[in-house]
């Protein structure tokens, strides 16, 4: 598929303005009759108090739950005239705490993606919701009589009480039926590593804000790990505005590059058996475990002492934290250092009941489940939201076992992999178009309440239970309503505030730890220690998700396809990523075609040479090669499920790698991360003193001076907070209407985001910058436009005048900061309507030829202000966020008015720390920098 036939991404051909002028009309019409399907028919309730009738041309703001991974992500959906179109998060929520990441904002893109499946298909035909129930009832009496021998349901992680009931009743009826849980991302290790240390399985908590000094073990808290925005919040909370002296410290132990590793004040970057084997001679330090002897690499034994004696020093405030990749055993020791260190108090680590009522070991599920089909004890299989023909364990063949299995069914949102496998394919609703209900991992439930009716007449899991049990009510409001009978004044305050009171889980207090033992060595295929010559050093397979398309359910997301990831700056495509001895050895470099084999299974993939990967380790991004995707996701990227058997789940495999002698172009949007002595970003030490106010000098300017009596609308970014995550951006894109231009364009550098994030490598270290338009008060481009459509307004905004605009690009040359995108052709979709459905009416869609950027939200400060107006007042602060501010987890963006001495803004702006980027050209910027301040340990710098 050319990009020319894109469904999001369409070029556009001109057309006579008459002809184009009735097809806008006939589309318009189309759209008000079709393009939005109607509120749902049981009441919702907003978030806020608003009129029995919503005021046309005002959005209103409903709290429901974004749900991945089975976890529930507490949001507030915005809804124009009926239409949702921005994601933000919910304030109440104890997680988001009025943030969200990349994927909550863009799933509402999902929402209205013409991709989804919009009916119900028996084999290649389509068919009729009244045609499968007939299939499914005729199977019902003999369920009856056998118990539901044959009867399996496979979902993936499930923590929503409705639907935990439903099948606790269903299996109570057909004790014969069985129930099994598949996601490839689950991390199975967990409740392993509980079982062994407690005899029964907890889940953790971890609280950072508790913690002084953390050591990580590839275990990325801020990314992959579930509470990923909690804890990214409450680590950088001290530091905002810079480290001080009691300053926390992060330690961390990885073997890719991870947002949690480049947020680090120390981090090491080594093999899985050698972050194993480190822990244990950590604890042997501590006196937590036997002493398993001294590490051979010298650099990692130092790194080890100073890390030891770190956390002795902070008794009562240290945790340790072990990752997927770190084997049961060791992350039950994890537990046990870290009640250790904190005389078996909670402290930073509690444990609470699994919040999980799915089957704890998905990959043993899985297994058991394609060991009944292979024996052909499976009758019935219905797959809830589920994918295993693209994403089980690759020596399971799970899609050649469903040709075995007479009545098999799959309900999901597109018709994949698994949909195409399948006897039916029955179109699901998405999450923002059903009841449901779902807990976050502190176990908090929030009540999931649809914005809008089906588009496309898909069914929730809930309701094909039902009738799968043959329910008296298949209505998703009422099976959900019966979960939670504490009456309707109750049950009304959880959908207005989208949590329920006194949910989240009770900290429970387990048994002293059991004692495990240090494994007897390395395993077989794993690389030697890195003080081995490179010649000696085989190579092992990592699987890891993709920080964009996740493990392939975002495939088809064209803002995660073409968001550039956080630590390589690839888009539209996932690539080997190997370490630069590893790629000198083998004679490798970007975009080489390489051919993987791990366990006599081949697959061909582009490489990536990445600093800060582990020597011998091959980090493979899973979620690409889909085959049955969607417009958006086929063909895109290599397939690493393939690779992937189920003994991977339990520790990396050893791989083999030959050259192809192939080329596969990589596409990044920024190449270039050195700062050449520039210091765009700017780092200092705690230790070397706090930082001195800057002694700024006015330079003289021939630009004439403006005052501003009203407002002063300014910005000012944290270093010290910002973690690189990335939601700014889609954030931005999801409020302003910004399109996607696909790859080719992306390597022309037409990429349209109105915030980037930079990404630099100082040494060893990886550094952010976020940067949006600076919205200069001597503003180059303004100069230079012949037809003033780019200008300063009464309130000091540098904003563009779209019908203004003639397309010379003069000011984009101008620009010192390159934060303005140019429209070369028409890149915002205007055919698909579901696609005009999802633009923020507030915002105009630009056109072919036209200049844009960052405009500081100017729709939300008129919002503002006109409420303001109305209330006889001013703007208070806080009232004006930009979508970029709301969305990031770590409040590293603060804006507000810079005429008000008292707002968030200006006392950012008044810190020692405050600079401006490229400050000697004089440009005066309103948004500003603050410097950031690392606390490095002495023991290693």
């Amino acid at each position: 598929m050319t990009k020319h036939d894109h469904p999001i991404i369409p070029i556009a051909q001109d057309e006579p303005s008459r002809r184009r002028f009735l097809k806008l009309m006939a589309a318009s019409a189309a759209l008000a009759g079709a393009g939005c399907s109607g509120p749902p028919a049981e009441p919702i309730v907003p978030y806020v108090t608003m009129p029995e009738q919503g005021v046309p041309g005002l959005p209103m703001f409903y709290a429901t739950a974004f749900v991945r991974h089975g976890l529930a992500h507490g949001v507030l959906v915005e809804s124009n005239m009926g239409r949702p179109t921005k994601v933000e998060g919910n304030p109440d929520h104890p997680v988001s705490a009025g943030t969200t990441d990349v994927f909550a904002q863009a799933s509402i893109l999902q929402l209205w993606d013409p991709d989804r499946s919009q009916a119900v298909f028996h084999g290649d035909e389509m068919a009729t919701w009244g045609a499968f129930e007939a299939a499914l009832q005729a199977r019902r009496p003999r369920f009856e009589q056998d118990g539901g021998a044959g009867l399996r349901i496979l979902t993936g992680t499930v923590t929503s009480p409705t639907l935990a009931s439903q099948l606790a009743a269903l299996q109570k009826r057909l004790p014969n039926a069985r129930w099994h849980a598949w996601d490839p991302l689950h991390d199975d290790g967990a409740a392993q590593a509980a079982q062994l240390a407690f005899g029964r399985p907890l889940d953790a908590v971890y609280r950072l804000d508790e913690a002084s000094v953390v050591l990580a073990l590839d275990a990325d808290l801020f990314g992959t790990m579930p509470g990923s925005l909690a804890h990214a919040r409450a680590f950088t909370a001290p530091r905002r505005l810079g480290a001080n002296a009691g300053a926390n410290r992060l330690y961390v132990l990885e073997a890719t590059p991870t947002l949690t590793g480049a947020y680090a004040d120390a981090r090491l970057a080594r093999a899985p058996h050698e972050i194993e084997a480190a822990l244990w001679r950590i604890a042997a330090r501590l006196g937590a475990a036997p002493d398993t002897g001294h590490a051979t690499d010298p650099a990692l034994e130092r790194w080890e002492a100073a890390v030891a004696h770190a956390l002795d020093g902070a008794r009562g405030r240290a945790l340790v934290v072990a990752g997927p990749a770190v084997s049961p055993a060791g992350r039950a020791l994890a537990y046990a250092l870290t009640r250790h260190l904190n005389g078996g108090a909670d402290g930073p680590l509690a444990f609470i009941e699994p919040v999980e009522r799915s089957p704890l070991d998905h990959g043993a599920s899985i297994a058991a489940l394609a060991g009944d089909m292979r024996a052909g004890r499976v009758d019935t299989l219905l797959m809830l939201d589920a994918n295993p023909a693209y994403d089980a364990p690759a020596d399971l063949d799970f899609a050649a076992l469903l040709a075995r299995v007479p009545l098999s069914a799959h309900l999901g949102l597109y018709r994949d992999e698994t949909a195409r496998a399948a006897g039916w394919h029955l179109s699901m609703a998405h999450c923002y178009e059903a009841w449901s209900d779902a807990r976050a991992h502190d176990g908090t439930a929030s009540i999931v309440q649809p914005l809008i009716a089906p588009l496309y007449g898909g069914r929730s899991a809930h309701e094909i239970l039902a009738l799968l049990a043959g329910a008296e009510t298949r209505d998703g409001h009422a099976l959900v309503r019966a979960s939670w009978p504490d009456g309707d004044a109750a049950w009304r305050d959880s959908l207005r505030r989208g949590i329920v009171d006194g949910s989240a889980a009770v900290p429970v207090v387990p048994p002293a730890a059991r004692a495990v033992m240090p494994p007897a060595a390395a395993p077989a295929n794993a690389p030697a220690p890195a003080t081995v010559p490179p010649p000696a050093l085989p190579l092992v397979a990592l699987f890891a998700a993709d920080p964009a398309v996740d493990g392939g359910a975002f495939a088809n997301n064209a803002w995660l396809q073409e968001l550039p990831r956080p630590l390589t700056s690839l888009t539209w495509d996932n690539a080997a990523l190997v370490g630069p001895a590893t790629a000198a050895r083998l004679h490798l470099a970007d975009g080489m075609v390489a051919r993987l084999r791990v366990a006599g299974r081949t697959v061909d993939a582009p490489v990536l040479v990445v600093a800060g990967q582990a020597e011998g380790v091959v980090t493979l991004p899973l979620g690409y090669g889909r085959r049955a995707a969607g417009g958006v996701g086929e063909g895109v990227g290599f397939d690493a499920y393939r690779l992937r058997t189920r003994a991977a789940l339990a520790a990396p495999l050893a791989l083999t790698l030959e050259t192809t002698g192939r080329m596969h172009d990589l596409v990044f949007r920024q190449r270039e991360v050195d700062m050449h002595g520039r210091e765009p970003v700017r780092v200092r030490e705690l230790a070397r003193g706090a930082p001195r106010a800057p002694e700024r000098q006015e330079h003289g300017s021939m630009y004439p001076e403006r005052d501003y009596d009203s407002y002063k609308w300014g910005m000012a970014i944290d270093l010290n907070a910002c973690i690189g995550c990335a939601s700014c951006t889609i954030a931005c894109q999801a409020e302003n209407n910004i399109p996607v231009v696909g790859k080719e364009e992306v390597a022309r550098g037409r990429s349209m985001h109105w915030i980037r994030v930079d990404r630099y490598q100082a040494g060893a270290r990886t550094l952010f910058q976020p940067v949006p338009c600076m919205h200069c008060e001597h503003a180059p481009c303004e100069e230079v436009c012949p037809v003033g459509a780019t200008m300063h307004d009464s309130e000091g905004l540098n904003v563009q005048v779209y019908n203004r605009c003639i397309g010379t690009r003069f000011c984009s040359n101008n620009c010192p900061y390159k934060v303005r995108r140019f429209n070369f052709l028409q890149y915002s979709n205007q055919k698909a309507e579901s696609l005009k459905a999802l633009q923020n009416p507030e915002v105009t869609v630009r056109r072919r030829g036209v200049m844009e950027k960052c405009s500081y939200c100017l729709q939300r400060i008129t919002r503002a202000r006109i409420e303001a107006e109305k209330a006889g007042r001013r703007i208070r602060d806080g009232e004006m966020v930009t979508a970029c501010q709301a969305v990031c987890p770590t409040r590293a963006i603060r804006f507000g008015d810079l005429n008000d001495p008292s707002s968030d803004v200006v006392a950012a702006k008044a810190s020692p720390l405050d600079y401006h980027l490229l400050e000697e050209l004089n440009t005066r910027p309103r948004t500003s920098y603050l410097t950031r301040v690392l606390n490095p340990d002495p023991e290693l710098e």
